[in-house]
């Protein structure tokens, strides 16, 4: 059975399209991931999945049942952080728990059980004003993992957590699978994609690509990326820097980071030396140069000409 199946999706505000005739299909267990920009409708879509927004057109199952149907089997996780700071870690579950109906020693040894799950036993009876944000994110992840939850919808969990607290937290999503549950994320993260079973990648509405992180850098013939670093940027740097791009015709096809550029060579022993020595015969002085394996954000980048984080 789908876990998630969603057909034809589309929402509308007036004349504003936000969706575009969505399809995805997420098997019960599985890891998908929803990546895309600010502004290309994840959050949009992922609140029709929580039954917090309506659809305009298209059909939405998940574990057989419409959203309305399905909520007391779906936990979801807003990017905003929801906790009270004002409560203990502790207090905050068990307002939880009163919500979904448990009482008095149940509750409690229910709460007891989540805050060991989520490692926040030592930390329970600390005001959640006193946690640090992998701490609030791991306390809010417990919310949503009360008994019968099958699906866990997780809106940017990750933003603003450093690389420890970002991966102790989906450490702790990756143990909720041992019972099947189906993950689905939404995120801007490349990082937090590559974790996933398959990615859909989203911009302006509509799905562009879709498959594992693998499959994704394959079909799109990303082998070898490169960043490179001068003295000082110039226009005629990105101008030279096109012809040995594997996009060699295309503006879109050298990225400017912040202290340098990034471009896809097919073979980096070949192009590599041609490209220094065209810099130094202008002038340019290669300060750093760095092969780096293909990211999720460079396919993104190559399916729509431009940075998934803009």
């Amino acid at each position: 059975m789908h876990a998630i199946k969603i057909q034809n999706l589309t929402k509308r505000y007036g004349l504003n399209e936000v969706l575009k005739d969505v399809n995805i299909l997420v098997n019960e267990g599985e890891f998908y991931c929803l990546m895309g920009p600010n502004g290309s409708g994840k959050t949009t879509l992922v609140s029709i999945l929580a039954s917090i927004k309506e659809k305009t057109d298209g059909h939405i199952e998940i574990m057989g049942k419409s959203p309305q149907e399905a909520r007391g089997l779906i936990g979801y996780m807003p990017q905003e952080n929801f906790s009270s700071p004002f409560l203990t870690g502790k207090e905050n579950l068990i307002y939880f728990a009163g919500l979904l109906g448990y009482k008095g020693a149940h509750a409690n040894k229910i709460v007891s059980e989540l805050l060991e799950k989520v490692g926040l036993t030592e930390e329970a009876n600390k005001l959640v004003s006193k946690y640090s944000g992998g701490m609030r994110k791991r306390l809010e992840l417990a919310t949503i993992l009360f008994d019968g939850i099958k699906v866990l919808i997780l809106d940017e969990p990750t933003t603003g957590l450093d690389p420890t607290a970002r991966r102790n937290f989906f450490d702790l999503v990756n143990k909720t699978r041992e019972n099947n549950t189906t993950i689905f994320l939404i995120t801007h993260i490349g990082s937090d994609a590559e974790l996933a079973d398959r990615v859909g990648l989203i911009n302006n509405g509509r799905i562009i690509a879709e498959g594992s992180p693998i499959e994704l850098k394959k079909n799109n013939n990303l082998k070898n990326v490169i960043t490179i670093e001068t003295s000082y940027k110039d226009e005629k740097i990105k101008r030279i820097l096109k012809t040995f791009s594997v996009e060699g015709s295309d503006v879109s096809s050298v990225i400017e980071t912040e202290s340098g550029y990034k471009i896809y060579l097919n073979d980096i022993a070949e192009d590599i030396p041609k490209i220094v020595n065209s810099l130094s015969s202008e002038g340019f002085t290669v300060t750093r140069l760095e092969s780096a394996i293909p990211t999720l954000e460079d396919v993104f980048f190559k399916l729509t000409g431009h940075s998934i984080k803009n």
